[in-house]
């Protein structure tokens, strides 16, 4: 983890409850939220489309999502889903407004916490600012199934912290050959300096399913031989012309179109992942592990 610029302007970020960062490290406590980070080493992959479309297969099946934009500088899960929310996580950070503030209803009855766009000191949060902000996220998680984070894309620190923080890591790759590398990258990374061992694999636009085996059996072949990370196909959303018509209407293809092609493969994902239990890591709650990522970081 890079340290801290002294020349640059920290934002303070104060607690808004009166209680000390010891006292939330001792809460101990464990919220019944499944932490679901969904990350790519490339953009264009269409990772955000993914997030939103499984959030809403996942409400269809009775579950509370919560979604949180975390490509803090350059979020633009709002404008896919057609929302104009009035704050965003920008003002979480300044102090100005407590998360709750800023929640925005989404479709299918997801929540959304929207990100900034265009805002460049976001992308450099310290590590007391990052702390603060997953505590107060972690007291939104006693109310929710299902955490989906819409990581940016690549290798940055603020992409690697979310990542490290969830439950479980959902890498999606098109079957391009930049994307394929990119997400070897990011895998690298995840191994070698986090010690990450396990990672999930999504192939999408795909124009068949052995298309998205093949971009799997690359994938584990190079990790297999290079890494010491353990690779889980969940499978591949297939490539549809109605996501494209979808993201024009900022409207979910899961929603505008549901008996589509990529609409049945997002279903089809939610319910088997729904009936799934994730690997058991020692990751209790949000707040508990940024303490633990702040601590252990190297300096």
């Amino acid at each position: 983890m890079t340290v801290n610029n002294p020349s640059k302007k920290v934002i303070p970020l104060p607690r808004r409850d009166g209680r000390s960062d010891a006292d939330e490290t001792s809460r101990q406590h464990k919220s019944r939220a499944r932490v679901i980070a969904i990350t790519s080493g490339k953009g264009g992959v269409g990772k955000t489309n993914i997030v939103a479309n499984l959030g809403f297969a996942f409400s269809n099946l009775g579950k509370k999502v919560l979604i949180l934009d975390a490509d803090l500088g350059l979020g633009n899960m709002d404008v896919l889903l057609g929302i104009a929310p009035k704050f965003n996580i920008s003002h979480v950070i300044r102090g100005e407004k407590s998360i709750a503030d800023i929640l925005e209803p989404g479709p299918g009855k997801m929540r959304i916490l929207p990100a900034s766009s265009g805002i460049q000191e976001l992308t450099q949060l310290t590590n007391d600012q990052k702390v603060q902000f997953l505590t107060e996220l972690d007291r939104l998680l006693d109310d929710v199934d299902i955490l989906l984070i819409d990581t940016a894309a690549g290798i940055s620190t603020n992409v690697m912290d979310f990542n490290v923080t969830a439950h479980e890591i959902v890498v999606v790759v098109s079957p391009e050959p930049t994307s394929i590398t990119d997400a070897y990258a990011l895998m690298k990374v995840l191994s070698l300096k986090y010690a990450e061992k396990n990672c999930k694999l999504l192939v999408n636009m795909v124009a068949s399913a052995r298309e998205g085996e093949d971009v799997y059996r690359q994938l584990a072949l190079v990790t297999d031989r290079f890494l010491d990370i353990h690779i889980d196909y969940l499978g591949s959303v297939l490539y549809d012309d109605k996501v494209t018509r979808g993201v024009k209407r900022q409207r979910l293809v899961s929603d505008l179109y549901p008996d589509s092609k990529a609409s049945r493969c997002f279903a089809e994902l939610a319910r088997r992942m729904a009936m799934t239990v994730p690997s058991s890591r020692p990751k209790g709650n949000t707040n508990f592990f940024w303490h633990h990522l702040v601590r252990t970081a190297p300096m």
